[in-house]
């Protein structure tokens, strides 16, 4: 993200994950015991002025708003879970255990969610698990990411000395309401297997599952990798990337690559699956801000892709290189718009100082039908800046005081909870209008500064804002917004919910694009003890700010339901390093 100020720790917006012993049993012991760190434990945040931590451009908006005028919206009321099914979704301990313990501990864990064939699939830094809609897990334990996407353990503790694994991280997942398919991606960083040091060649996995209804056995899915290392080595046979059926990198290379493409993010239409980064030089002091792909839907999930179609060159926008463009889906194939040769939108944020801003911006990419060709050539619009209401750079949240075992062992004080910055979050494109909502700042009626979520409902057609505003709630914030829609217009936004009043806790409103919040802020799950994890404390490198789910999740049901999944703490993990989990919950808006 276009920063000031260091991005947030371990590979920008990836996860921390870290790997080492309570008393005698890693990962398992009493959290209160003497902490024993032995070598090759630590897989922790690289040096200041490693190539993957570093600080980013910025420059001076020319709508920079006066902090004076931070968003004071009027607080929702609070109310209990209105969801019609709430699962107990992924855990810290989940991720731990999996793959026979060969896994680091880990935060956040990054929401990856999608819902189709009767199914239910989340996946989170870095375990995944396949649920029907009744909320039956299909599998007996939550399976590695790392051992589904490469077929190596994260860590192998068997080995003397240890090997190390692929670096995975930012998960993403989304059912195809035309093919029937699951398509599932993945950040990855080469890692050398002895030292655990990141190596020269990063990549983007995607994983299409071949029927509707998928295992979590690598068997009933397909597999393919997009080389974003972006460094003009290699070719569209994808050299230097092991992996089924590589889409490789384009020539010449960009700026200050090797480069890696961070947090990748997904989107659909009729014709094509997009996937965009946020490109960052690996040894060089480069940001080559926002990259888009464009590949051929239905050839990813028949196996019949054969190439990459479309690469973005670094893109400028108004006062700098574009981030966290966010590629949008769609609830039904009715909504798709085959305009213009087929067309995919976009929506990203604008505010390139971390202070306040009130533009965003609308992408479109259009000839879509043609990446079905043998001679594909999509061409990506001059975007629209779109005045809008007043959003910015939130501040970290607090949350409720109570138990922190770990803290105490450590004797360090209560974490605040990172809400990182202000980028666009998920977007849907329904019946002409784009949807996207973003962390802000707020001045609630009685108390300081909190985060709270401003949402966006845009024409798509002519990049107009049909209604936007806020949610908020008195004292407390509520933090990683995500806006799924019905086929009928109906909208859920989901988030994670903290402050004086909460332990961290996952909650959703309604909306629609007419009146706006249509209801009180429901709590799916509401936590049991405060986040306690290692990112924020000091003896782990933390600043005294834990890290969170870098976004949550929100997706259509096909049923008139909408399926969220948020980051809370259930009390149920103990004894780990961490004790985040996750809520996922069907809602009929």
């Amino acid at each position: 993200m276009l920063r000031s100020r260091p991005r947030r720790a371990v590979i920008l917006g990836s996860a921390i994950v870290l790997a080492l012993s309570i008393a005698a049993t890693p990962g398992v012991g009493a959290a209160t015991a003497p902490i024993t760190v032995g070598a090759h434990e630590f897989q922790n945040d690289p040096p200041a002025d490693s190539a993957v931590n570093k600080l980013i451009p910025s420059s001076i908006s020319q709508a920079r708003v006066p902090s004076s005028h931070v968003p004071r919206p009027a607080s929702q009321a609070i109310a209990g879970n209105g969801a019609t099914t709430t699962i107990v979704g992924l855990t810290m301990k989940d991720q731990r255990r999996a793959d026979n313990g060969n896994q680091f501990s880990l935060e956040p864990p990054d929401q990856g969610l999608c819902v189709g064939g009767g199914l239910v699939v989340e996946a989170v830094n870095d375990v995944f698990q396949i649920y029907t809609t009744a909320g039956v897990a299909t599998a007996p334990a939550a399976t590695s990411l790392t051992r589904f996407f490469t077929g190596k353990s994260q860590i192998d503790r068997g080995a003397n000395p240890v090997v190390f694994g692929n670096f995975l991280s930012d998960p993403k997942c989304y059912f195809d309401p035309a093919t029937q398919r699951f398509y599932m991606t993945v950040l990855e960083i080469d890692q050398d297997s002895a030292t655990g040091d990141f190596g020269p060649r990063t990549a983007t996995y995607i994983a299409v599952s071949k029927t509707s209804t998928p295992t979590v056995d690598p068997s009933t899915w397909r597999f393919y990798t997009i080389d974003t290392t972006d460094d003009g080595s290699a070719d569209q046979s994808g050299v230097g990337i092991p992996a089924t059926n590589p889409v490789g990198t384009p020539l010449p290379k960009n700026p200050g690559c090797p480069c890696l493409g961070d947090q990748p993010l997904i989107g659909a239409d009729k014709y094509g699956f997009y996937v965009t980064t946020n490109e960052f030089s690996l040894f060089g002091p480069e940001f080559n801000g926002a990259q888009i792909y464009a590949l051929d839907k239905v050839g990813l999930a028949n196996g019949t892709f054969t190439m990459q179609a479309f690469h973005g060159t670094p893109i400028k926008l108004a006062e700098g290189p574009a981030y966290t463009v966010q590629p949008a889906t769609s609830p039904s194939t009715t909504d798709w718009v085959t305009a213009d040769g087929g067309t995919e939108y976009f929506l990203s944020a604008l505010d390139f100082d971390a202070t306040l801003d009130n533009r965003i911006a609308q992408w479109s990419l259009t000839n879509t039908s043609s990446l079905a060709t043998g001679t594909p050539s999509v061409a990506l619009q001059t975007p629209v800046v779109i005045p809008s209401q007043v959003y910015g750079q939130p501040p970290a949240a607090s949350q409720k005081t109570g138990p922190t075992p770990l803290g105490s062992s450590l004797k360090e004080r209560l974490n605040l909870i990172a809400s990182n910055d202000d980028r666009m979050n998920q977007v849907v494109l329904q019946n002409g209008v784009l949807w996207g909502a973003t962390n802000t700042v707020v001045k609630t009626q009685n108390g300081p500064t909190a985060v709270g979520s401003a949402w966006f409902a845009v024409t798509a057609s002519t990049g107009r804002i049909v209604n936007q505003g806020y949610v908020a709630a008195n004292l407390q914030s509520v933090l990683f917004p995500s806006i799924g829609v019905t086929s009928a217009g109906k909208a859920v936004m989901t988030f994670s919910l903290t402050g004086p009043g909460f332990y961290p806790s996952s909650a959703y409103v309604t909306l629609d694009a007419v009146h706006g919040v249509t209801g009180p802020i429901h709590v799916i799950s509401a936590g049991v003890v405060p986040a306690d994890g290692f990112a924020g404390y000091q003896a782990f490198g933390g600043t005294g700010v834990e890290r969170w789910g870098d976004y949550s999740a929100a997706v259509p049901g096909g049923d008139g339901s909408i399926w969220v999944a948020a980051e809370d703490i259930p009390g149920t993990v103990n004894g780990f390093l961490a004790n985040w989990g996750t809520s996922v919950a069907r809602v009929v808006p």
